[in-house]
């Protein structure tokens, strides 16, 4: 399938998003967020062997959210249509049951920022900005994914004061996992993905699937609900118990 304003790859297990709109720094325009969401209905359901998402705008910018140009245009029922795309974006990406890696460079605002939140791991390059302005314009940012990374106190600075923060800050409150060299960036991330490649599936699926149960659940529950997946896991996956001797059998090697 032919995209106009994203550009699709696959490698090695590999799938990556890259937004293509960098003339408009790769603004969220519904056309670009229905493209998005079409990778997610058609090739990522057709395309079985692939394990990591790369979301990503590219080496200079990631994206500077809503469509500064397109929005102010929109009729009331233009822009209920535009905020319903932009939550099933967000849903497909949550919802996936393979890893998602955000890789960010440059700005990521607003809505830009959301996007990036929708992965499991956000990989910065030092150049990137991010920030939720959206107060200095008189409406709210999506505070629930800036919960879960960075608590109350952190989300509701960013949101109130409606300021960007670069990459090395973000590193610091936990709103991203690793920060590296713009010149590195892209090769960086590649080796981050492929150090996740291959992983198992399964496991993997099992894992996130609790990651987001859990949340939910009272200490107790939590703890019940997690060792129930990890004994059908041990149960179900006889490579396990293989892995357990394997590393037994090396520890003993290395004291002889």
């Amino acid at each position: 399938m032919a995209y106009q304003f994203i550009n699709v790859e696959a490698q090695d297990g590999i799938v990556t998003i890259e937004m293509n709109r960098k003339r408009d720094l790769n603004a969220l325009s519904y056309g670009m967020l229905k493209e998005i969401s079409q990778v997610f209905t058609h090739f990522l359901a057709e395309e079985t062997d692939f394990r990591i998402i790369i979301l990503t705008g590219g080496d200079e910018c990631f994206s500077a959210g809503i469509d500064l140009k397109e929005a102010p245009n929109f009729s009331p029922e233009e822009a209920a249509r535009y905020f319903r795309l932009a939550v099933e974006v967000y849903s497909k990406l949550l919802d996936q049951d393979k890893i998602v890696i955000s890789a960010v460079s440059g700005i990521a605002f607003g809505g830009g920022l959301n996007l990036a939140l929708m992965g499991d791991i956000i990989i910065a390059s030092e150049s990137a900005i991010f920030g939720h302005p959206e107060i200095k314009y008189g409406f709210n940012p999506l505070l629930t994914p800036l919960l879960s990374r960075i608590g109350t106190a952190r989300t509701k600075e960013l949101a109130l004061r409606g300021d960007p923060i670069g990459a090395r800050e973000a590193y610091d409150i936990g709103l991203v996992n690793k920060v590296v060299e713009p010149e590195r960036f892209r090769g960086e991330v590649y080796a981050y993905a492929r150090q996740l490649v291959n992983r198992s599936p399964e496991v993997v699926r099992v894992v996130k699937r609790s990651l987001d149960v859990v949340s939910r659940l009272d200490a107790r529950a939590a703890l019940e609900y997690e060792l129930e997946m990890t004994s059908m896991l041990f149960n179900i996956r006889g490579e396990v118990k293989d892995m357990m001797k394997d590393v037994i059998s090396c520890k003993t090697h290395e004291k002889d």
